[in-house]
């Protein structure tokens, strides 16, 4: 089936070339206008989608075509963007830069071969002429199944270097350019070792947002980017939905019947753990439970009746004094494992639960201590995509399944036990041609560096959910 959706990808030929910040703007201007934007970010990203949701005033959903089965994309444009009047997606590094050099699996290219978007080019012309009109004719032209519709340029040095660029890519290139952004600090987004700053930490980003929202009104064609938009062909659908969930394991934490009254699972979100992806809040809902926020930043204990707890990622190596100073959280979650309580922690949430961590100034802080062992940072950065085997069954792992996920992280964990059970096996692919073991199943505490989308594994939400209320009814017996 087909539906109509208008929509556009920004893509640039380079990672920092002002994508997010054009994309931002635009969800910003346009939604001023009354209209309704559903955000997208390609990609593994977690910090760039903060600030689309912030322009658009819900979440900003990730388009993933490596980590999440291809077909299943469009479903996930469909389902995010129901009831929009466009959806806005923003790219990922450059226009065809995917898994490898030769294979652009997850690239903003086949994203949009997927969706069937039209291609926006984000240029940054701080250094360049009419060489512009032959880059953009070259990506315009690199693959003829994605369409290039236009430019908007960025950083140009003054409105005569902007009509020089565009006269250019006009002339030559015959694509229209929608607009130019004058090269200018004070809308540079900050930035440190993983990137941007979420905007769930503390900062001027609601002015940033009018700052540049403004920019865009005074310089972009609105009404041509939409025109462009509402082009857009129809979005093809696959046939069916998500496949519905798989059995449960054939093991449980105990015996007691399942009850019908949603489990709580407790989610950690606050400055230092905001790394998640929406799409895994919704799968959870969806099977069943009742999702409960807590800081473990200033939170005294975890939510009432919680029945699983979820730490995802973020930067505890920022905040790391203030985590071990809130001592009653982290006893409170030592306590919640005592009990049998399923604990699922990714990356940040990892490097919480060893027994202490080392920030990049060589301070050690406290921990939680579930996890023997320290997390350190250090100057080289692990980040690519992973396929991970299960290493042993669990209460959410058969022993042997396999799933794809991410590393993104500049810690390492130190002083882990030899004898302390793996999670995961880290399969070898192209890039990276021996497996090596990782994370830890030590009782129900699940813990790895690895991110994983879970609409590549949609059960797992359910098994998530099962021993959420299992641990509850046992409790209640």
């Amino acid at each position: 089936m087909s539906i109509a959706l208008p929509r556009l990808l920004l893509a640039a030929p380079m990672s920092g070339s002002g994508k997010t910040t054009i994309t931002a703007g635009l969800i910003a201007a346009l939604s001023a206008r009354g209209l309704a934007v559903a955000p997208f970010k390609c990609g593994p990203d977690y910090i760039d989608p903060s600030y689309h949701a912030l322009a658009a005033g819900h979440p900003c959903a990730n388009l993933d075509a490596w980590l999440v089965p291809p077909e299943r994309i469009p479903d996930v444009l469909a389902r995010r963007g129901a009831g929009a009047d466009l959806a806005l997606i923003e790219g990922v590094m450059g226009l065809f830069d995917g898994y490898a050099g030769d294979d652009d699996t997850g690239s903003s290219a086949h994203i949009a071969r997927l969706t069937g978007a039209p291609v926006v080019i984000v240029l940054d012309v701080r250094a360049m002429a009419r060489t512009a009109a032959a880059l953009v004719a070259g990506l315009r032209d690199f693959d003829p199944r994605v369409r290039v519709v236009g430019v908007i340029l960025n950083r140009a040095g003054s409105p005569r270097h902007a009509a020089m660029v565009r006269a250019a890519i006009e002339g030559d290139a015959g694509l229209p350019v929608l607009g130019a952004l004058l090269r200018d600090e004070a809308i540079t987004l900050p930035e440190r070792h993983l990137g941007l700053v979420p905007t769930v930490e503390a900062g001027r980003w609601r002015a940033w947002l009018d700052e540049v929202r403004a920019r865009i009104e005074a310089s972009v064609d609105l009404e041509a980017l939409l025109a462009l938009a509402r082009a857009a062909p129809p979005l093809d659908l696959p046939a069916s939905a998500l496949p519905a969930a798989a059995p449960e394991p054939p093991f449980a934490l105990n015996n007691a019947p399942s009850g019908d009254e949603a489990p709580i699972i407790a989610v950690s979100r606050d400055e230092a753990f905001s790394f998640l992806y929406d799409d895994n809040l919704d799968l959870l809902r969806d099977a069943g439970a009742t999702i409960v926020f807590f800081s473990p930043l200033r939170d005294a204990a975890l939510p009432a009746d919680a029945g699983a707890l979820y730490l995802c990622g973020g930067f505890p190596e920022l905040y790391a004094a203030q985590l071990s100073a809130n001592g009653s959280m982290r006893a409170a979650i030592r306590a919640a494992a005592a009990r049998g309580l399923p604990i699922y922690a990714e990356c940040g949430g990892l490097m919480y639960l060893t027994e202490t961590l080392i920030d990049a100034d060589g301070q050690a802080h406290p921990m939680v201590g579930l996890l023997p062992g320290r997390s350190v940072m250090t100057p080289r950065l692990t980040l690519g995509y992973r396929t991970v085997r299960a290493s042993g069954a669990s209460w959410l792992w058969e022993s042997g399944e396999t799933v794809r996920g991410h590393e993104f992280h500049y810690s390492v964990w130190e002083n882990r036990p030899a004898d302390l059970p793996w999670l995961y096996t880290c399969l070898p692919d192209a890039l990276r041609p021996d497996a090596r073991p990782e994370g830890a199943c030590v009782g129900n505490v699940l813990a790895s560096y690895v991110h994983i989308h879970w609409l590549a594994a949609p059960h797992l939400a359910a098994r998530f959910v099962a021993a959420a209320r299992r641990l509850r009814d046992g409790a209640e017996a």
